[in-house]
């Protein structure tokens, strides 16, 4: 059971997804608006949180960023802006997982439970260290080192390369690594994919051509080959 909160304006919305996330076993909060947001997100420390952006008293990005200020929770966007601009702009600023409204609750709890478990995998405290590349990765902060310096990752960043790191110098599919990070409507979107694979071996020095850490099978999949 996980603690939810769901910050959305529109009354028959929130009753709609109690009712569901009730029925899966989950506790359930509610706030209308920005600050009504904010400070139950402060109350209660909830498990995830499914945020609304049309708000009455702003924006629900401002929501969004002052949780990302101290905390790494996973956040589901609600909103009923669809184009790829403003999803794109949303990750970047730190959500998870984006639905446009109007959206089916099949899909939403599936992508509910997928946050759900990346999380609980990202609590472990779970720390991997790879001796031969200088690699470290340490699940319960969400840092990366490489030969002792930090390396800054963005969550999707982070998500990939520990799915990575979790097999070793097995393939991981594309399909996997799409389905388990932006959730099972995106199975398709392979271009979400190749650009945090690039942005990652940026930022870890890793040359595509003669790769050390991040080996490419050209449509299949990613391999970590750093162990």
């Amino acid at each position: 059971m996980a603690h939810i909160l769901v910050i959305d304006d529109e009354a028959a919305i929130r009753r709609f997804l109690r009712i569901s996330l009730v029925a899966e076993g989950h506790q359930v909060s509610e706030a209308v608006g920005v600050n009504e947001g904010l400070a139950q997100y402060r109350h209660l420390n909830p498990d995830l949180v499914i945020l609304d952006l049309g708000l009455p008293d702003g924006d629900g990005i401002q929501v969004l960023q002052m949780i990302r200020e101290h905390h790494q929770n996973p956040v589901l966007v609600l909103s009923a802006r669809d184009s790829e601009q403003e999803k794109v702009r949303l990750l970047d600023a730190g959500a998870n997982d984006y639905m446009s409204k109007p959206f089916g609750i099949g899909e939403m709890m599936a992508r509910i439970r997928v946050l759900l478990r990346q999380r609980a995998g990202a609590s472990s405290g779970e720390h991997r260290h790879f001796p031969q590349c200088g690699l470290s990765l340490d699940t319960s902060s969400h840092k990366v080192s490489l030969h002792g310096e930090e390396v800054p990752l963005s969550r999707k960043e982070f998500a990939l390369l520990q799915a990575l790191v979790c097999h070793p110098g097995k393939l991981v599919m594309q399909t996997q690594l799409l389905n388990d990070i932006w959730g099972p409507s995106h199975k398709e979107d392979t271009h979400y994919l190749r650009i945090v694979i690039a942005s990652l071996r940026k930022k870890l020095g890793d040359n595509p051509q003669q790769p050390s850490l991040i080996e490419t099978e050209s449509g299949i999949g990613y391999r970590f080959i750093g162990s």
